[in-house]
């Protein structure tokens, strides 16, 4: 009887408590990564010291609607910026939602809470305040829902040479087909 008593109160209590936030760290390091002109951190210009930052690419979605936090740890001077639906460093204003340094005067650690939508596509992208400042960084990501990382973030140029890539692959078996029906 103290058995079943113990079980109805410990299923009481779990239908009561609301669900558990995710949260995920990523590892990174942007050194000897690709680099861009950054954001200054209110969205209103680009960067005057931070003109050729390395930077290193976190995309992910959320399950579930809210307010989520984002923070980057690293042993220099960082800087954290996220984007909505794409990023393209070559156009560092597009889609930006926030950018953070020195979260809390702290020089090494940069980050915000924001509200994001679930299904939506997100871009954290880690960076630096002056173009001397890269390396090894941790990126923590938490929120009311499940946060699932997406495979790697290509380049524009990269998307323009896939896209060209299928296109002479679609090219080359047009030609093979019409190679074929002559030969029959």
């Amino acid at each position: 009887m103290k058995v079943l008593g113990a079980l109805a109160l410990i299923a009481s209590l779990s239908f009561g408590l609301p669900a558990a936030a995710g949260t995920v760290v990523i590892n990174g390091d942007t050194a000897g990564g690709q680099t861009y002109n950054r954001p200054v951190a209110d969205l209103i210009g680009l960067s005057s010291v931070g003109t050729n930052v390395a930077y290193q690419v976190t995309a992910f979605t959320v399950s579930t609607a809210g307010a989520y936090s984002l923070r980057s740890d690293a042993g220099y001077d960082n800087f954290l910026g996220l984007y909505a639906g794409t990023f393209d460093p070559t156009l560092p204003l597009l889609n930006a939602l926030a950018y953070n340094d020195d979260l809390n005067n702290n020089l090494r650690a940069s980050g915000f809470t924001t509200n994001l939508l679930a299904g939506v596509s997100y871009f954290a992208v880690a960076s630096a305040f002056e173009n001397k400042d890269f390396g090894a960084y941790n990126l923590t990501i938490s929120g009311p829902g499940d946060i699932s990382l997406s495979s790697a973030v290509p380049e524009p140029a990269t998307w323009a040479m896939m896209i060209a890539g299928f296109g002479l692959a679609g090219a080359a078996l047009r030609r093979r087909k019409g190679d074929l029906a002559l030969a029959a």
